[in-house]
């Protein structure tokens, strides 16, 4: 059956999933005194925030008091914004001036100014009086962390964090972070010139209100909170990752990660209902108990006279490659395939990098013939020509075999 998978309804699923995860909550974004003095086109920015005030997300927009043309100009932009513009009738759109929130004893009065506004708005600029570029990371981290905000946005000109020029670091759980942080690791890594952000940004996380932070350059703030790739560095708590059967409500975003797969060619082509069957047998790697960022499933139910499992639809988003995401999946489905007493599990894989991962697993590459049958019917034969089978065979198979 031909499969119909359009790229823009896949992409409009993305950023709804996104969105879907900060609706009702509360976002503070935060830019540098460095990227407002430069003049930022502020076009990206307010598209970002309008999408999530729209979304019924309270936005915080953190903005340096850099005089009245800078803050005339960031008014501009926001009224500009299609779905931020407001009527005459209205009052205007709310400007928050504060203190450096740094100091605790301007956390409760930071507190009391925000909720008379944040009871009827959805969007709030505070303007920060006295912030500087070196105290900017800390001020702005420590106002997420006093009012509890779950997600921090800071926007700055370098952009994420690069871990070996021009490699993107793209995501650091808070054990990568604190490794950052010894003596002279920072300054090793070439991340010396941004030490007091990551100190910054672990204060945040270890605060307890901050859930994760993300930083990028103001451009990219879309493709950094609405996309799978994301722009910058995405920061989180500790024990980040967990592995499990996939929930009824994990199964639309699944099943567009399949799809994706699907388009590059990646994994096999699946009819709905096929795929359907590959999510009722489901586990996906989630981070933060929010991001879905790998799926894979255990598929017996055609092998079951061979006590046979196949590994399918092996896929994690393009972030959290590298991470650990994909053997973390692997590595579960094995422990599954073993407590049902499975003979062996196998897998099927047509890029050189896959088949590497499986063999560095314990699967050993065998002919098609070395598999069920039952696998190989209705297959496409132009894939089969480039298919590579990997086989690992478990305890109950090498009990049974007298190994």
């Amino acid at each position: 059956m031909p499969i119909d998978v359009h790229q823009g309804a896949e992409l409009f699923g993305e950023k709804e999933f996104y969105l879907e995860e900060f609706r009702g909550r509360s976002v503070l974004v935060a830019v540098s005194p460095a990227a407002a003095a430069a003049r930022l086109e502020l076009g990206p920015l307010t598209a970002a925030v309008r999408d999530l005030v729209l979304n019924d997300t309270r936005v915080l927009l953190w903005w340096p008091d850099l005089g009245a043309p800078a803050e005339r100009r960031l008014r501009g932009a926001l009224r500009r914004a299609k779905g931020l513009a407001r009527r005459r009738a209205q009052p205007p759109m709310p400007f928050v001036r504060i203190r450096d929130a740094t100091f605790a004893e301007a956390v409760e009065t930071v507190r009391a100014e925000l909720w008379p506004t944040l009871r009827r708005e959805r969007l709030c600029v505070l303007v920060a009086e006295g912030a500087g570029e070196q105290t900017f990371p800390r001020s702005a981290s420590a106002l997420a962390a006093a009012l509890r905000i779950p997600k921090l946005v800071l926007l700055d000109p370098r952009g994420g964090l690069l871990a070996a020029a021009p490699t993107r670091l793209s995501f650091v759980d808070t054990n990568v972070l604190e490794t950052l942080l010894r003596q002279g690791e920072a300054e090793w890594s070439g991340l010396g010139d941004r030490r007091a952000l990551l100190v910054a940004v672990g204060d945040a996380l270890r605060g307890g209100g901050v859930e994760s932070v993300n930083l990028c350059a103001p451009e990219g703030i879309a493709e950094e909170l609405f996309t799978y790739e994301g722009s910058g560095t995405l920061f989180t708590r500790g024990d980040y990752c967990h592995v499990g059967p996939l929930g009824l409500d994990d199964f639309a975003q699944a099943e567009r990660l399949l799809e994706r797969g699907q388009r590059e060619g990646l994994l096999k082509l699946r009819s709905p209902d096929e795929i359907s069957e590959v999510l009722a047998v489901g586990f996906g790697a989630t981070v933060c108990d929010r991001h879905l960022a790998g799926i894979a499933g255990l598929l017996t139910a055609p092998y079951e006279s061979e006590t046979v499992g196949e590994i399918v639809g092996l896929y994690t988003i393009t972030r959290f490659k590298g991470e650990g995401i994909g053997e973390r999946l692997v590595s579960r489905l094995v422990e599954e395939a073993e407590r049902r007493g499975l003979a062996y599990v196998f897998a099927c894989a047509v890029d050189e990098r896959a088949t590497q991962f499986f063999a560095r697993l314990g699967f050993e590459r065998v002919a098609p013939g070395d598999v069920p049958a039952a696998k190989w019917e209705g297959y496409d034969a132009r894939r089969r020509a480039r298919v590579a089978v990997l086989r690992r065979r478990l305890a109950a198979g090498v009990a049974a075999t007298g190994a």
